[in-house]
């Protein structure tokens, strides 16, 4: 039996935690890990199809696989994960929210401070000229959407081979640096950058509460408890003790 109460406990007394999430998280919304057996890397090459110079080059081919995680994406639902997610930052515990995902869930299950990580899909920017469209405005009818200048535009989401967005990178690290209560969610947090966030929050002295129904490098090192289940599960358990006080 999990320790529901001595975890919300620990999140009352906080003065700053915050959240990182990864591809776990979203599973129960009915988006695959892209690196599980089922997931959007067993059928694409990441480095033929997710690479910033494989769109450069074939931007038709990029978007064909491109489409079609749209469609997955865009389908997809929060589930009582990423609501309980939103509702601990509505009641002021949570502070920020660090996402590897480009799913949008966060936001719309209503969370506010979210930093994303990764980027994501909600506009479309020119490779050539950089500027930016709303996707629903967009038509798909044919692949690539075009730029007026005639570029072919992209989904404003990290591609391999692209750093990490300035802003986002900066935002992390500052709220990183000032935590004191780390929430781990749903990520193995074993691909830099993303891994150097739990670790330096850990290093500062954070608690570190990693959520995941399976053991990561973080569980063996880091972790000062780790909940071994499903986030839709642990995070409204967390969430229910707390609303009791």
């Amino acid at each position: 039996m999990y320790d529901f109460k001595g975890v919300a406990e620990r999140l009352l007394q906080s003065r700053y935690a915050i959240a990182l999430t990864g591809a776990g998280i979203s599973v129960e919304s009915g988006i695959p890990d892209f690196r599980s057996k089922n997931g959007l890397w067993s059928r694409f090459d990441p480095m033929e199809y997710a690479h910033i110079d494989s769109f450069r080059a074939h931007p038709q081919k990029v978007w064909n696989m491109l489409f079609e995680m749209d469609s997955l994406v865009g389908s997809a639902q929060p589930n009582a994960a990423h609501h309980a997610l939103a509702q601990l930052e509505s009641m002021g515990v949570l502070k920020a929210l660090v996402t590897q995902n480009i799913d949008s869930l966060h936001q719309k299950a209503g969370s506010v401070n979210v930093i994303e990580f990764h980027g994501h899909g909600r506009t479309l920017r020119c490779d050539r000229c950089h500027q930016r469209f709303d996707r629903t405005t967009l038509s798909f009818e044919k692949l690539p959407p075009l730029c007026a200048c005639g570029a072919a535009l992209r989904p404003e989401i990290v591609f391999f081979g692209e750093d990490i967005p300035r802003e986002a990178y900066q935002q992390a690290m500052a709220a990183t640096q000032r935590c004191d209560f780390i929430l781990v969610v749903g990520t193995s947090a074993t691909v830099a950058p993303a891994s150097f966030l739990p670790r330096t929050a850990k290093n500062n002295g954070a608690f570190l509460l990693e959520v995941n129904p399976t053991k990561t490098q973080l569980t063996e090192m880091y972790s000062d408890l780790h909940l071994a289940d499903s986030a839709a599960i642990m995070l409204p358990a967390i969430l229910a003790e707390l609303n009791s006080k």
